[in-house]
């Protein structure tokens, strides 16, 4: 796989590459900044958008993913006076195809997952805000784990093992991980270094699987930030730990990637202005205005968002060209 040298830069300043990626950018407004909340009344974007569809990403079990966003599908249809509908998609292509088909109007997207997306709807989609961390930045971590008693203690011990993988349009999960494996020179194919490589379906899956003894070791997310025993500040660890599905005890820390981008909330570029603002205002307000909301759509919490634009993204789409490109030449 041809990586573009731009990439390997970006990815090589580590714990920098978020703010030198937004150091050219105009301007961006920030939760920090005290955003108001938009005031509450029907507006006329409503006469395109009558109902507001949402897409939700897979990786969850379906009843978790409803409970989580329900008082943010409240909060939205009280503030717009428009209906809000939840589309839970069984994994993360299911949210890709709809943005393709305009079957859902907006969604919060991986950094690859809004790749994917934008190259397959040839720019349909734009972002319109990411998350921040604890320390105000914009990238977060994948990580490689495995059971606390497994033996495992490193990555050259999984050798031989068997790996699950997340969700193929998974940021953290798939694609970071398989290019910084290789930068290692570790071959990602099953077979090669690994004894089998699968999907475990999504985050929470592929960590459950490892726990039951499915998998040898499992990739996951991670803010990289807070207290490791908590399943960090935010991530998929610290849901599953605070829904009693994992004491982080019964795992171990392999590898942790390179910072990588946060992934953002993302509408259809055919939308109204109006519309798209509307929505920048409403969550750049909300970890303030209703912060048990935002910590529950995050998985945990943060200093809230920031607006974002294509530029953020642009290497993570260039990657995604090059991994499909390369999966035509295996195939």
């Amino acid at each position: 796989m041809i990586i573009n040298r731009r990439y390997l830069g970006a990815l090589a300043l580590g714990a920098t590459m978020a703010p030198a990626m937004l150091r050219a950018q105009p301007a961006l407004r920030r939760t920090a900044d005290n955003i108001a909340m938009p005031a509450t009344g029907k507006r006329d974007w409503a006469a395109q958008v009558p109902t507001l569809r949402i897409g939700l990403l897979g990786g969850e079990n379906e009843a978790d993913r409803l409970g989580r966003f329900g008082a943010y599908q409240n909060l939205l249809q009280e503030t717009f006076q428009i209906p809000v509908r939840l589309f839970p998609a069984s994994d993360y292509a299911g949210v890709l195809q709809a943005f393709s088909a305009k079957q859902i109007e907006m969604s919060s997207l991986g950094s690859s997952g809004y790749a994917g997306a934008w190259l397959d709807t040839h720019g349909g989609i734009e972002p319109l805000v990411v998350p921040e961390e604890n320390d105000g930045s914009i990238a977060y971590h994948s990580v490689l784990i495995t059971r606390s008693d497994s033996g495992i203690q490193n990555l050259e011990q999984m050798r031989g093992k068997s790996l699950a993988w997340a969700d193929p349009n998974s940021t953290s999960g798939y694609l970071i991980p398989r290019f910084a494996l290789r930068r290692q020179g570790i071959g990602v194919e099953p077979g090669q270094y690994f004894s089998r490589t699968g999907f475990g379906g999504g985050h929470e899956q592929a960590v459950v699987a490892v726990l039951q003894r499915q998998y040898d070791g499992a990739v996951t997310w991670v803010s990289g930030q807070g207290d490791p025993a908590q399943g960090y500040s935010r991530g998929n660890l610290r849901a599953m730990v605070e829904k009693g599905m994992l004491n982080m005890a019964d795992i171990r820390v392999l590898w942790t990637s390179d910072p990588i981008p946060n992934g953002p909330t993302a509408a259809r570029s055919d939308l109204p202005a109006s519309f798209k603002e509307d929505m920048k205002l409403f969550h750049l307000a909300l970890p303030k205005t209703h912060p048990s909301i935002y910590e529950q759509v995050e998985r945990g919490g943060g200093t809230g968002y920031r607006e974002a634009n294509h530029a953020m993204f642009e290497m993570i789409v260039e990657l995604r060209r090059e991994e499909a490109a390369a999966r035509r030449r295996r195939s």
